[in-house]
């Protein structure tokens, strides 16, 4: 087992990584959580964990009920957060003490973190990611949200999990579409702070492509330490230094909520499509050397992620940039790689840049670009 710390005082938390589900059920004990566990969860990942993770539940001594929700983003609407805390206070009742599991992707995470943190002004929580992305990025770090036609994420909380449970064999039942947009994320991590993790990337993409136990393990480690210790340092993201953590998403969100949540891109398709926005740009205004900005893009490309988009309609992707709440009271506010392993935080982009760089997503850099 491997464990890390997120250390923000009486609220630090363990996120432990484990091979199979074995050590959950004393974990539940040892939180002493309550009476009552509301596994919230989608149909497809139910049929594939549920009973074993309800099974580890029990045997913890915690009362367990179940409230599914839909599978896609749009499960993180105002609607279902409503629905999820009706069911929620039908559940509840004289003498229990409830809290909620989430067990899912990044989508499942969001929404019952959102909804613990409301209900009652705040019940215990714990997070099961299955996704490669939620179990590198977001289970880890206690950004809850759901999404408004506006944008994406709009309305939302700081509420950090008791524990993120991470079990990596789950990541071979994950589709190809979805292994990869995990990609999207490590491969952010080592852009932003670990060049040496990204060169682990390039220099071991078959065996991650194969999912093969030692990368995965040690892929998700490394980026677990990072958000860990990027979140102890700045919770709330008011020190700028979580902000690094948003490198691809600005445009990337932006993209989503175009798209209208479809599913023509997923979240991490979108984001690594934002990075390659965000590393232009820099290359542009002249931070990031172009030998970097290639590899960045030829990393991305290499896992099978999208580095040009269809039917680009920047006029809607623009729109959205600007509900987009990594906006400082309007001004633009964007994450931008210097160098492989550090990035920077830029203000007041010209607006015309990104619309430029936005619409030449609709085509790939090669390394004879003079720029």
């Amino acid at each position: 087992m491997d464990q890390i710390i997120v250390r923000l005082g009486d609220r630090s938390y363990s996120i432990l990584i484990e091979k199979n589900l074995k050590m959950l059920s004393r974990q539940l004990k040892s939180l002493n959580l309550g009476t009552d566990a509301i596994l919230i969860t989608n149909p497809k990942v139910n049929s594939l964990f549920g009973k074993s993770v309800k099974s580890a539940i029990d045997s913890s001594g915690l009362k367990v009920s179940q409230v599914l929700v839909p599978d896609s983003e749009k499960a993180k609407s105002v609607k279902e957060a409503v629905r999820l805390l009706g069911a929620i206070s039908r559940i509840d009742g004289k003498g229990k003490r409830i809290c909620v599991v989430a067990l899912g992707g990044g989508v499942v995470g969001d929404l019952a973190g959102f909804v613990a943190s409301i209900y009652k002004r705040g019940i215990p929580y714990i997070q099961i990611p299955t996704t490669l992305l939620a179990q590198v990025d977001s289970s880890i770090g206690g950004k809850v949200a759901i999404d408004l036609a506006a944008g994406k994420n709009l309305t939302g909380s700081f509420y950090q999990p008791r524990l993120v449970y991470i079990d990596i064999s789950f990541i071979k039942d994950l589709s190809r579409r979805d292994f990869i947009s995990g990609m999207a994320e490590i491969i952010k991590y080592g852009t932003i702070k670990d060049k040496a993790l990204f060169n682990y990337l390039r220099d071991n993409r078959s065996a991650i492509l194969r999912r093969e136990t030692k990368a995965i393990k040690e892929m998700i480690a490394r980026c677990a330490k990072i958000k860990a210790d990027t979140v102890s340092k700045d919770e709330r993201e008011l020190r700028s230094i979580r902000t690094i953590l948003n490198f691809g998403h600005t445009v990337g969100h932006a993209i989503e909520t175009a798209f209208g949540y479809s599913g023509l891109y997923s979240h991490g398709e979108a984001i690594g499509l934002g990075m390659i926005a965000a590393a232009r740009i820099s290359n542009r205004m002249g931070y990031l050397p172009v030998t970097d900005l290639f590899k960045i893009e030829e990393t991305i490309g290499s896992f099978g992620l999208p580095v040009r988009i269809k039917r680009v309609d920047t006029r809607k992707i623009m729109r959205s940039l600007a509900y987009d709440k990594k906006f400082i009271h309007g001004v633009t506010r964007f994450v931008l790689p210097v160098r492989i392993g550090r990035v920077i935080i830029k203000e007041r982009i010209p607006e015309e840049m990104i619309r430029q760089e936005v619409n030449r997503l609709s085509f790939k850099i090669t390394p004879a670009d003079d720029r």
